[in-house]
C-alpha cells in the first residue's frame, strides 16, 4: 500500500494515489452535493483550494455557494473573470481604472474611470465573460517576490496594490491569472472558469452592479433592487475618503507611517459631528417630529450616535430623552424560539409592542408615564425605578432599537410624529483597486472587541453567534433601511488600524480544533494589512470609544 493516501471524505475512509488534488475528489463526489457545485474544500477546520494537493490523513468535506466561504470564493473569482474580460476588450489602461467599491442590494458596485458603463459596455463585457467560461480556462496561481509584485502593478497603473504590499511583512505575494492576465486577490479562487457561469451585470448610476446567486437561492440570480438612500450615503463616505486622500488600506498605511494620523482622526471625527449637527437641525426644523426612531445592525454605534445626536439636539434648544426599545423586552422565559429551538431575541415578538405603543402614545398626549427598565441579569422587565417622563413643548424622545424603522413596532403612533434614522458602519476603505472590505467584517471586529471588554465574552463565542445576528439583521433591519428619513454612516476611515491591536490577541486565543478557528484565521490575515494606530488621539465622544473603551458617555 506504499505511496497511497488514506483520507476520510464526509466520514467515509478512502485511498488515493499520491498527488491527488481536492478538485479530483470533488469531481468524484459532486453528485452527492445536490445544493450546488463544489467550490472549496475543508480539511478539518482548515480551508483548502481545490487546486491544492491532498495530504495523508485528511478529514475532508466540501463547500458550495450555500456556505459563506464558498460565496467569497465565487465573488473573488467572478471579479477576476470580469477584469480579464475588460482587459481583453479595452486593454490594460482601462482595466486598471476599474474599481470594485461597495455592496448594494444583493450585488456589488463597480465603476470604470473616465467612462460610463452604458448598455454597450455591459453587453460586451458580459459576452466576453461567457466566452471565457465556455473555454474552461484554468485559473492559475503563482507566488512572486513582493518587490516584483509592487513593480508589476505600478507598471500596470495600479499603484494602490503597490502601496498595499509595501507595508506587508511577507516577502512573497500570491497572484491569480487567466491566460496570462494576473491580479492579486485577498483569498482563494475556484480552479477553472467553467465554475463561473452564474452572474449578471446591470448598469447602475455611473457604474454597474455585479450579481451572483446568494445563499438563499443558489439556482437563480437575485433581482437587483436599487437602494438610492443607501447608495448615496456610501457615495458621500467614499467622497470623504477621496478628500482625505485615503481610499485604500495602502493609502491609510502611508499616512500612518508619515505620522499624520492625529490630524486625520480629528478631521474624520469633525466630518461625522458636522453630519450629526445637520441631522439635529433637520429635526429642529420639523417641530412635529417628537419620536426620533434610530435603527441599525449590530455594532453600528447606535448608542454613541444617540448620545451625540442628543447633545446636538440640546444645542438646538430641544430636550431629548433616550428610550431604549430593549427596555420593552418581554420576560426571557416567554421569548419565542427560532427554527433551531434557540430563543430569538431579534424578532419583533420578543418586544412588548402593545405596551410600547401605549406608553409612547400617552407621552405624545402629554401624560406623565412610568417607563420600564429591563434587567438583563434576571431576564425580567422592572418598574419602580422612578423612571417617569412627561413631554413638554421642547421635549423629544430618542428611541433606539433594531425594529425602529418597522412601523409594526410603532403601529399606533402617528407617522407625522416620527423621524427615522438608519445607522450602519459602511466601510469606505478598499484593500486595493479590486478588493473591497465587507462592511460585515468591520462590524464583526467591532463586536469582538466590545464583547470581550464589556461582557467578558470570548471571541470564539462572538463569532459563533454572528450567523444568528446576521440572520436577524437580514430579516428585521435591512428590509426597512430605505424607509429611513436619513442615513448615517458610523464607519471611521482609521478604525480598523486601531481595532487591530485589540482584536488580534482575542482572535489568536481561538483554538485550531474549533469551528470558529477558520473565521478567526481569515480575520487575522485581513488585519495583517493594517499598520496599527494607537487609540490615544481618539476623542472621548467618538463612536469608536463605544468599542475600545474610554467614552465620555455612560454606555
Amino acid at each position: 500500500m506504499g505511496g497511497l493516501l488514506r483520507v476520510r471524505i464526509n466520514g467515509v475512509e478512502k485511498e488515493y494515489e499520491q498527488g491527488v488534488t481536492y478538485q479530483d475528489l470533488a469531481d468524484e463526489v459532486q453528485k452527492e452535493y445536490k445544493e450546488g457545485t463544489i467550490l472549496l474544500a475543508k480539511d478539518g477546520e482548515n480551508l483548502q483550494e481545490l487546486i491544492s494537493r491532498v495530504r495523508d490523513g485528511a478529514e475532508i468535506s466540501f463547500l458550495t455557494l450555500k456556505d459563506g466561504a464558498g460565496q467569497l470564493v465565487y465573488k473573488r473569482s467572478i471579479t477576476l473573470l470580469l477584469l480579464k474580460a475588460v482587459c481583453d476588450l479595452y486593454g490594460q489602461n482601462i482595466m486598471a481604472g476599474v474599481r470594485v467599491l461597495y455592496s448594494i442590494g444583493k450585488g456589488w458596485y463597480c465603476t470604470v474611470r473616465d467612462r460610463k458603463a452604458d448598455a454597450a459596455f455591459i453587453e460586451a463585457v458580459t459576452k466576453r465573460m461567457k466566452e471565457l467560461t465556455a473555454q474552461e480556462l484554468p485559473i492559475l496561481k503563482r507566488t512572486v517576490k513582493t518587490r516584483d509584485a509592487v513593480r508589476m502593478f505600478e507598471e500596470q497603473g495600479m499603484p494602490e496594490k503597490g502601496k498595499l504590499f509595501r507595508y506587508r511583512r511577507s516577502s512573497t505575494v500570491s497572484l491569480y491569472g487567466i491566460e496570462g492576465f494576473e491580479d492579486y486577490f485577498y483569498g482563494y479562487m475556484v480552479p477553472n472558469t467553467r465554475y463561473l457561469t452564474a452572474f449578471e451585470l446591470q448598469p447602475y448610476e455611473e457604474g454597474f452592479v455585479v450579481l451572483i446567486p446568494d445563499k438563499a437561492n443558489i439556482r437563480e440570480i437575485p433581482q437587483f433592487k436599487p437602494l438610492p438612500k443607501l447608495f448615496q450615503v456610501q457615495k458621500v463616505s467614499t467622497d470623504w475618503g477621496n478628500m482625505l486622500e485615503i481610499d485604500t488600506v495602502g493609502a491609510l498605511n502611508y499616512q500612518v507611517s508619515q505620522g499624520n494620523m492625529q490630524e486625520i482622526i480629528l478631521v474624520q471625527e469633525a466630518l461625522q459631528e458636522k453630519r450629526i449637527a445637520e441631522i439635529a437641525e433637520m429635526i429642529k426644523n420639523q417641530p412635529e417630529k417628537k419620536l426620533i426612531m434610530i435603527a441599525g445592525p449590530s455594532s453600528s454605534g447606535k448608542t454613541t450616535f444617540s448620545h451625540r445626536l442628543s447633545v446636538q439636539l440640546r444645542a438646538h434648544g430641544l430636550r431629548p430623552h433616550p428610550i431604549p426599545v430593549d427596555d420593552y423586552f418581554i420576560d426571557r422565559e416567554q421569548t419565542p424560539v427560532d427554527e433551531y429551538g434557540m430563543k430569538d431575541y431579534e424578532c419583533l415578538e420578543a418586544i412588548d409592542v402593545r405596551q410600547f405603543n401605549e406608553d409612547m402614545g400617552r407621552l405624545l398626549a402629554g401624560e406623565r408615564v412610568e417607563l420600564p427598565t429591563y434587567n438583563f441579569f434576571t431576564g425580567c422587565r422592572e418598574y419602580g425605578k422612578g423612571k417617569y417622563k412627561q413631554l413638554g413643548k421642547e421635549d423629544i424622545l430618542v428611541i433606539e432599537g433594531i425594529h425602529c424603522l418597522n412601523d409594526q413596532l410603532s403601529y399606533s403612533l402617528p407617522q407625522e410624529n416620527k423621524f427615522k434614522i438608519y445607522i450602519s458602519a459602511l466601510t469606505q476603505l478598499n484593500i486595493d483597486e479590486h478588493n473591497r472590505i465587507p462592511t460585515t467584517d468591520g462590524r464583526l471586529i467591532r463586536r469582538i472587541v466590545r464583547d470581550a471588554r464589556t461582557r467578558g465574552t470570548a471571541a470564539r463565542d462572538t463569532i459563533a453567534r454572528w450567523y444568528s445576528v446576521r440572520r436577524g439583521e437580514e430579516n428585521h433591519i435591512f428590509p426597512y433601511q430605505e424607509e429611513a428619513n436619513i442615513m448615517f454612516n458610523s464607519a471611521l476611515i482609521y478604525e480598523l488600524a486601531v481595532l487591530k491591536q485589540y482584536a488580534e490577541p482575542l482572535l489568536f486565543g481561538i483554538p485550531e480544533d474549533t469551528a470558529e478557528y477558520q473565521e478567526a484565521k481569515r480575520l487575522l490575515k485581513f488585519l495583517e494589512y493594517f499598520v496599527p494606530v494607537e487609540s490615544d488621539s481618539i476623542p472621548n465622544n467618538s463612536i469608536l470609544r463605544e468599542f475600545v473603551g474610554g467614552s465620555c458617555f455612560h454606555l
